[in-house]
Order: structure tokens, then sequence, then C-alpha cells
């Protein structure tokens, strides 16, 4: 049987951002995207759409959303009718390393959360196709997790890996760096910080008291607990080992 992903189970437990630094990483990635209404957006790895609903609420941007996975599409789906938000917000199921999608398409590719996820072949191939996808002159905005301490690189990877189910391959910043400048990208921003999916300031400040109770009460249940405290035990033994790192990548005019 199959092991459930840490991503998954947390949004079992009742988590909708799913996100290593949370609402404020993904809140710097949207300052940095200058959003308007007239700006055609790419969400990869959508998931349920919590962030491509903030954005068509906010900017009233039409957006793109994709993801492999049929049961977050499937919640997506909902979570956009939901919102009245089926004329801004277009899922389909696709894979990050072969857009469906012409050359030039895009002023705005969002991806959270994924690109750690893949080896680094995987990685540049999914660069490369956001690359190509952006217009001239668009922005790349990704968030993911970034070692802070090289003496300990395999050992994170292999703990990680383990807590929460994936084969994960995080990297140090310089190399997540070269990953960009590889793919053609010009004029990099980033920005980096303390992990705070799993923390419980963090919980509050992206779920509120309300919806942080309910993932508590749900992830003490008996069928769940292991699994969620295995998680949190790893995430604070790494607290310093691992940081958020979010990037605003430019396509060159």
């Amino acid at each position: 049987m199959k092991k459930e992903a840490g991503h998954t189970f947390l949004a079992k437990l009742g988590k909708t951002r799913l996100r290593p630094g949370g609402k404020l990483a993904t809140d710097w990635l949207i300052e940095k995207g200058q959003f308007r209404s007239d700006k055609k957006v790419l969400e990869v790895a959508c998931n349920m759409c919590t962030t491509s609903i903030h954005l068509a609420k906010t900017y009233g941007c039409h957006i793109e959303a994709v993801d492999l996975n049929k049961t977050a599409l499937a919640q997506g789906e909902q979570n956009v009718k939901a919102a009245g938000l089926s004329d801004k917000i277009h899922l389909q199921q696709a894979n990050a390393m072969n857009l469906p999608f012409d050359d030039n398409s895009f002023d705005i590719v969002l991806n959270e959360a994924m690109l750690t996820m893949l080896p680094v072949k995987a990685k540049q191939q999914a660069l490369q196709e956001y690359y190509r996808v952006l217009k001239p002159g668009g922005v790349l905005l990704t968030h993911d997790i970034v070692i802070q301490n090289p003496a300990k690189e395999t050992q994170i990877i292999d703990d990680l890996s383990e807590a929460i189910n994936v084969k994960v391959s995080p990297q140090l910043k310089e190399k997540w760096n070269a990953l960009y400048t590889d793919a053609g990208f010009t004029n990099i921003e980033t920005q980096h910080g303390a992990m705070t999916l799993m923390t419980p300031k963090g919980m509050i400040y992206d779920e509120g008291f309300k919806g942080t109770a309910k993932i508590i009460k749900n992830a003490l249940k008996k069928e769940n607990r292991p699994m969620f405290m295995r998680m949190f035990k790893t995430f604070k033994g790494h607290k310093d080992d691992l940081n958020y790192i979010v990037h605003a990548a430019y396509k060159a005019e």
C-alpha cells in the first residue's frame, strides 16, 4: 500500500495553505508579480486553488491552473465554483515538464512547493518549460525549501523524505540560483526565512485560530497522530537547517 504524502495528509487534516513559508512567503511572491486584471497567469501545482482564488478575487486576472493530481483538481474545481470564479480560473490536468501551452503565453508563472519534490534533472526540465511559456519580460514566482546547513545535507534530505513519504530534493541557495540561471532566467530576486508550515504560530497566521484548532483536533486522532508527530518532530528538529526560499526570476525582454 502506497504511503500518504505529507501535503495530502495535511490537506486531509484541514490545512488549506501547504507551502513551506506559509502566507508570508506567498505574499512576497504576489507583491513581486504585480498582478493586474490584464495579466495572463499560469499556476502550476495549483492543488486546491487557494492562491488562484485569492488572485482572481483580488486582481481580477484570468488564470490557467494545472496539477497532476486528479483528487486535488476535483477539490480545486469545487472551490473555484463555490467562489463564483469559474469564468476567471480554468483548471486542467498537466505535467510541469510538458506543459500544454504555446511559447510566450503567460505574463506570470506561479509554482509553489513543487520543485523541491523533483529530482534535479526534472527541476531543470520544469524550469525550461516555465521559461518557454513565459512571455518576454514575464516573471516566474516559486516557493520551495532551501538547505541552510551544507554539512548535514544528506541527513536533512533523508529525514525530510522519510517524514513526508516523498523523496524530496531541496537545494542549497547557490544551487537553486544556478538552476534558474541555467534555464535562462535573469535578474533573479530571492528571499528566505524560517519555515512555518508546521509551527503553531505559522498555522495560526495561515489558518486562523478556528482553522488551527480543527487541524490539531484531527491531527490528534488515533489514526493521524503517528504521522503528524513524525512530521512535527522532523521539522522542529531541523528548524535551523531548513528555510523556505522564494524566487522571482525574469525572462529577458
